[in-house]
């Protein structure tokens, strides 16, 4: 996510994971390793400020299609400004470009509101579907359409059976990275410009899978991903948020550590 113009505070979010400039944050990712021929590929270790999960990587134009889904936890609130964010997306990890859409979890003044949103930037700031529930499950897909040169974001609420989409363009996306991601949003005025992250116990990624290269599978099974552990600014020494291990090549959870 790059920009919340919306809800109850105006956010301006990171989707990438990329050295400072503007809104964009900083990671501390180790340096990429492929495993070529891989035919059930293991992760290689990163880490960000701002992200949690798993990522994969590979050429321009080659993914068309991500799909994830999850259960919107629940957030245990303090007296300030906490934030955290899950989403499924193509693009952000490796470009400047990102289209996803995902839940918002917001605590302001000891009180949790949820939300589902979809981006496509630098086309828009990030768009507010509408507000939902903790407990909720979710089923979301991003999908390129070569056919029209437009993506198509949706986003499915299990629990009260509602679907709601986007279709748009965004001109210039690299179509090179597939993602399901905890996030910690920025905005914040301080050193980092990272808001606290909001203590959501653990995430559960149900599932996690991509089309690329017109191969579909579990997020896993391609020869080059990524496990992203969230550490603090700027040190990187605390963990943040620590994903668990694939299972089946898709399935995985996030755990919170620390707020920040």
């Amino acid at each position: 996510m790059h920009r919340w113009l919306c809800l109850l505070l105006s956010i301006a979010v990171a989707a990438t994971v990329a050295a400072p400039s503007g809104m964009a944050l900083a990671s501390s990712q180790t340096s990429h390793s492929s495993l070529w021929g891989a035919v059930v590929a293991t992760p290689s270790s990163s880490s960000a400020y701002n992200w949690a999960g798993y990522a994969e990587s590979s050429g321009t134009g080659t993914v068309t299609q991500v799909t994830g889904a999850w259960t919107e936890p629940s957030v245990t609130c303090p007296r300030g400004t906490t934030l955290a964010a899950f989403w499924i997306g193509i693009d952000g990890y490796s470009s400047s470009t990102v289209e996803q859409d995902g839940t918002l979890a917001q605590c302001s003044h000891g009180t949790a509101s949820y939300y589902a949103w979809w981006e496509t930037y630098p086309a828009n700031a990030v768009q507010e579907f509408a507000t939902v529930h903790a407990g909720d499950k979710f089923n979301a897909t991003v999908s390129w359409n070569s056919a029209t040169g437009k993506f198509t974001m949706s986003i499915t609420d299990i629990t009260s059976g509602t679907t709601w989409t986007k279709v748009s363009t965004n001109s210039g996306a690299s179509e090179n990275s597939a993602e399901c991601i905890a996030e910690r949003p920025a905005g914040a005025s301080n050193s980092s410009g990272l808001y606290a992250l909001a203590n959501f116990g653990t995430v559960s990624f149900t599932s996690c899978a991509a089309t690329v290269s017109g191969t579909s599978g579990g997020i896993g099974s391609f020869s080059t991903v990524y496990e992203i552990t969230m550490v603090s600014y700027p040190s990187g020494t605390r963990t943040l948020a620590a994903p668990s291990p694939l299972t089946s090549n898709s399935a995985f959870t996030v755990t919170w550590k620390h707020a920040s």
